[in-house]
C-alpha cells in the first residue's frame, strides 16, 4: 500500500518539476524580449519578470525536483530489482540529463536575474524543448519497460526534434511576417 502512495507523490513532483522546466524557458522568453522594449517599460517588465521567475524556481521548480528524486530514491529502495532491468539505467541516463539541464536553467536564471542576458529569444526557444525531449524519453520507457524499443523511442525523440525545429522555425517566419522583433 505504501508503495503506491510513494509512486503517486513521486509522478506529482514529476509533474510539478517538468512544468517549471516548461515555463521556466518562457519567462526568459519574455525577459529577452523585454528588452527591445522602451527603456522604461523594459524596466517595469524586466522587474516583473524576475519576481514571477523567482517565485516559479524557488518555491515550485526546485522543491519538485528535490522531492520527485526523494521520492524516485524511495521507490528504488522498495524496488531494487528495478535496478537490474536495462530499461532503467536508460530512464536513469535520462534522468542525469534532466538534472543537467534544470542545472543549466538555474545558472541561466542566475544571470537573468543579474541582467545578464546572453540568449536570442530564438536560441531560448530552442532550449525550452529540452525538457520536451527528455520527457517523452522517460515516459516511454517506463510504459514499455524495454531497453531494446529505446532504440526505436530513440529514432521517435529524434523525429520529434526535428518536428520541433521546424515548428520553431515556422514560428520564427511567421513572428517576422508579423513585423515582431525576434
Amino acid at each position: 500500500m505504501a508503495y503506491n502512495y510513494i509512486k503517486a507523490l513521486h509522478l506529482i513532483f514529476v509533474i510539478t518539476w517538468f512544468a517549471g522546466l516548461f515555463y521556466i524557458p518562457r519567462l526568459f522568453i519574455y525577459h529577452i524580449e523585454a528588452r527591445m522594449k522602451p527603456e522604461n517599460e523594459a524596466k517595469i517588465l524586466s522587474d516583473q519578470l524576475k519576481i514571477m521567475t523567482s517565485r516559479l524556481w524557488n518555491i515550485i521548480t526546485w522543491p519538485s525536483a528535490i522531492l520527485a528524486t526523494i521520492f524516485a530514491i524511495w521507490l528504488l529502495i522498495d524496488q531494487p530489482l528495478w535496478l537490474q532491468e536495462p530499461w532503467m539505467h536508460v530512464k536513469l541516463a535520462f534522468v542525469v540529463l534532466l538534472i543537467a539541464y534544470h542545472l543549466k536553467n538555474h545558472q541561466i536564471y542566475k544571470q537573468f536575474q543579474k541582467d545578464d542576458i546572453r540568449w536570442t529569444s530564438s536560441q531560448m526557444r530552442l532550449w525550452n524543448e529540452g525538457a520536451t525531449i527528455i520527457l517523452f524519453a522517460v515516459v516511454f520507457l517506463v510504459i514499455l519497460k524495454s531497453a531494446f524499443d529505446w532504440i526505436y523511442g530513440l529514432v521517435g525523440l529524434i523525429g520529434l526534434a526535428v518536428l520541433l525545429m521546424i515548428g520553431i522555425k515556422v514560428y520564427k517566419n511567421y513572428r517576422l511576417k508579423q513585423g515582431e522583433d525576434v
